[in-house]
């Protein structure tokens, strides 16, 4: 469906004479601030994304921890007693 220019400007017309030039200029900058968040939130989202895969990627290269040896008893005493 195709608006020719005229169908246009008379719902411009319609919208400015409804909400006000002033509502329509608030409503304007909201959604340009809103907008303006939304790409922040974006990026920041894949800042995160990217510090994670880089903190696997220090993990990966760790060598390997040593294993424990079985069967090994350890001969010691608690200092103090399991406060429950």
């Amino acid at each position: 469906m195709h608006f020719s220019p005229l169908q246009l400007i008379l719902v411009l017309v319609i919208v400015i004479l409804l909400f006000g030039t002033k509502k329509l200029r608030n409503m304007g900058g909201d959604l340009g601030e809103a907008f303006k968040n939304f790409r922040k939130a974006v990026k920041d989202g894949d800042d995160a994304e990217t510090q994670k895969d880089v903190a696997v990627q220090k993990v990966d290269q760790q060598p390997p921890a040593q294993p424990i040896p079985q069967g090994r008893v350890i001969d010691s005493e608690a200092k103090e007693k399991d406060k429950v």
